[in-house]
Formats: C-alpha cells, sequence, structure tokens
C-alpha cells in the first residue's frame, strides 16, 4: 500500500508539471483561409490573432516565431488582455512586444471589465490600440475593394451590439468580424455577410478530463451563415494549468478561393 501511495504521488505530481508546461507553450498555430468572395486585389492578407492573454507575459519567442512567417498586415487581440489584479505594466509591455508585429487592434472581453475599464481604455489609446467596441474599420485596396474589419464588445455582460457594428460597416466588402466570447455566431444572419469571426473565451475547455470539459477544444468551424475560429487562448483564468487544451496563438493568412 505504501508503494501505491508514492506511486500516486509520483503520477500527480509529473501530471501537474505536464500541465503548468501546456499552459505555458508558445505555439504558433498556422491557418490558411481561402473565400470565394475574399477580394483578389488584396492578394494575402495576414493576420495574428491573440487571445485571453488574461496573466501571461508575451513571450519574445512568439514575436519571433510570427516574424519568421512573414510581414503580419494587422495583429488582433481577442478580448481578456488581463484580469483583476494584473499590473498595467505588464499590459504595457505585451502591447510593446504585439506592435513589432503590425498594428493593434482589440475587442473587450468580460475579464477587462475586472480592473478600471476607463484606465485601460486610456492605455490602449496610448499605445496606438484601435479598438472595436461595436464598431468597424474598412480597408481599401488599390483597385477600390474593400475588406471590413467589425468587432463588438463582450456578450457575456450583454454589451455587445452586432447592429451597431454592422451599421458602422461598409455596404460593400469582405468582413470579418472578431468577438471574444463565440456565441456571438447566434445573432449572425445570411445577410449580414460576415465570412468569418475571431473568438476566444472559452480556452477550449482549459482542463479537459477523459476529454471532456465545460467547451469544445478550439478550433475552426463551418456555420451556417458563417464561419468561425475559436482560439484555446494564450493565457488561463484560476490556475495555471492546462490539460487537452494548448496555449495557443494564430497566424492567419486569407486569399480568394481562385488565386491558391
Amino acid at each position: 500500500m505504501e508503494f501505491l501511495f508514492y506511486a500516486l504521488v509520483i503520477v500527480a505530481f509529473s501530471l501537474l508539471i505536464f500541465m503548468y508546461k501546456e499552459a505555458f507553450r508558445n505555439k504558433v498555430q498556422t491557418h490558411h483561409f481561402t473565400f470565394s468572395e475574399f477580394p483578389k486585389s488584396f492578394g494575402e492578407l495576414k493576420l495574428f490573432f491573440i487571445s485571453d492573454i488574461h496573466k501571461r507575459q508575451v513571450s519574445d519567442k512568439i514575436i519571433q516565431d510570427v516574424k519568421a512567417k512573414g510581414q503580419v498586415d494587422l495583429v488582433i487581440i481577442g478580448g481578456d488582455l488581463l484580469e483583476k489584479g494584473v499590473d498595467f505594466q505588464k499590459v504595457r509591455h505585451n502591447l510593446t512586444l504585439l506592435k513589432q508585429l503590425g498594428p493593434l487592434y482589440f475587442v473587450w472581453g468580460n475579464n477587462d471589465y475586472e480592473v478600471d475599464y476607463h484606465e485601460l481604455d486610456a492605455l490602449l489609446l496610448d499605445n496606438g490600440v484601435k479598438i472595436l467596441d461595436n464598431t468597424a474599420v474598412s480597408f481599401e485596396s488599390e483597385a477600390g475593394e474593400m475588406m471590413v474589419l467589425l468587432g463588438v464588445d463582450d456578450l457575456q455582460l450583454k454589451r455587445d451590439r452586432l447592429d451597431l457594428a454592422l451599421q458602422d460597416a461598409q455596404e460593400e466588402g469582405f468582413r470579418i468580424l472578431v468577438s471574444h466570447n463565440p456565441r456571438i455566431t447566434e445573432k449572425i444572419q445570411a445577410q449580414d455577410r460576415i465570412s468569418l469571426v475571431l473568438s476566444g473565451h472559452t480556452h477550449g475547455g482549459q482542463i479537459r478530463i477523459f476529454g471532456f470539459g465545460p467547451y469544445e477544444v478550439g478550433g475552426f468551424q463551418q456555420l451556417e451563415n458563417t464561419s468561425l475560429l475559436v482560439s484555446n487562448g494564450y493565457g488561463t483564468t484560476a490556475m495555471p494549468l492546462r490539460l487537452g487544451a494548448r496555449a495557443e496563438t494564430h497566424f492567419i493568412s486569407i486569399s480568394n478561393k481562385d488565386q491558391v
């Protein structure tokens, strides 16, 4: 019995070490998406998407790995940039690192409201971050074609107004929506013409026992009215542990189907 007890202790300790390492991995997932409606004149659009940083400090390895993949057009922060107790200096440091990759765009997550969000708002603006709070920003190619990036405020806190973001968008153009909470897809209609949604929030369940967790593992889904990429996220909440849902960030390239 004593041997069994010590064996169980060793297994439990080893599992904790493994889960801790999983929580602090610096993985850049690469995705190549093609859409028939994507404007050919944009060529290949390259995005870096990072969500749910929480208490983590962005690793320089992430920055170097993304740079090695090529020039990024937009850096998108999918909410939960921090949580209660995180020093704003760490946030400033993370933003400084991410700015090395390209211009920053941000949507609010539920944990971002655990701090003085007015101070966070000022910090973001001071660092040149474009906040997509139920708004949209449009980009025009040299040929006059449009690409629109929309963002909604946090759905869990009932601050999301997809209708306002859509009103702010151009009538024409390829549309990408950023929402911290993936449940925004339940509100998307075919006439909204949103081709891709980028989300986080779920952490992929964070700790999955025998493959089961409170949320599905992150990944790409083709839905009825749009397509959805949900990230497992970069950080953790409650405990710095992961099992079956590795920490991740995303390098995304988008092009027209006919150009592949």
